[in-house]
């Protein structure tokens, strides 16, 4: 048993388990794969062979590109500053909130239980590891763990962590054996103690 829009658009070779909810106007690109108890709220836009976990919810205002993996029970917000009432004491409308939208880019994967708030961008090929809460933004390829996610490392498009060969002033070089490649990573983008 699935419920999903008749306004959604659906793309080829999509698998959506039961107990799965896809809202109006949700965008879900080919060769996707939703797991059982999901949620894809109104106007989420998810990117071609991504997958997703079990029990993930992915609200309004959520853009997934392609090749994202999101692991069972990750956490996405829309609302920095969530209240239930009003000032004035009456419940909130759906016009009482400001919503913080948040980008997942090409690649990149977040681990089970991992919390996202709002209103940052995950990196191409990042990774993020399991039941770390992420408050900014994440360079590419980078490997984030903790509260708050703190950057510990970088990986190849493997997921495999590289090791660092060569420091500039402007970035360092990481080599992947896996690959047999060599990425720049900018250094600014490499203080392991920056929260995340």
């Amino acid at each position: 048993m699935k419920n999903i829009s008749p306004k959604a658009i659906i793309g080829k070779n999509v698998i959506v388990d039961d107990f799965v909810v896809v809202a109006d106007h949700a965008q879900i690109g080919d060769n996707c794969k939703i797991h059982y108890f999901s949620f894809v709220d109104e106007g989420v836009s998810i990117g071609k062979n991504t997958k997703i976990q079990n029990n993930v919810m992915i609200p309004h205002g959520v853009r997934l590109e392609e090749g994202v993996f999101v692991g069972p029970n990750a956490v996405f917000t829309n609302d920095k500053y969530p209240r239930s009432i009003t000032t004035d004491e009456k419940l909130k409308s759906s016009t009482d909130w400001t919503l913080s939208e948040t980008l997942v880019k090409k690649g990149a994967s977040i681990g089970a239980g991992a919390i996202i708030v709002c209103g940052i961008n995950l990196g191409e090929w990042c990774m993020v590891a399991a039941g770390s809460v992420v408050t900014k933004n994440i360079p590419d390829h980078a490997m984030v763990k903790g509260n708050p996610a703190r950057i510990c490392g970088y990986v190849d498009k493997t997921g495999t962590p590289m090791k660092r060969i060569e420091e500039e002033e402007d970035y360092c070089l990481y080599y992947s054996e896996k690959e047999n490649a060599e990425y720049k990573i900018a250094k600014h983008a490499n203080d392991r103690k920056t929260d995340l």
